[in-house]
């Protein structure tokens, strides 16, 4: 079994039993895609890692965001782990 059948399964039967738990069928939870990427040394990790603590602070901003209205879009590049 490869990594996106593994993730894309993953994601399916998670959506639905998130769904239906909220009583909300056919909603979507996840974003498109996943991203992959090598971490080649510890200052890397360590920025990931950052990453991952700080990224929910933006979900009110996001474009992603299904309750976000016409809020403003948050580049791409200001979540870039660089």
């Amino acid at each position: 079994m490869t990594i996106p059948l593994v993730v894309g399964r993953f994601k399916t039967v998670s959506a639905k039993r998130i769904n239906l738990l909220r009583q909300t069928p056919g909603v979507p939870v996840w974003q498109r895609n996943y991203y992959e990427h090598i971490v080649r040394d510890d200052a890397e990790m360590e920025r990931i890692r950052l990453y991952i603590a700080d990224n929910p602070r933006a979900w009110a901003q996001d474009r992603e965001n299904p309750s976000v209205v016409g809020a403003p879009l948050v580049a791409a590049s200001d979540w870039e782990v660089a």
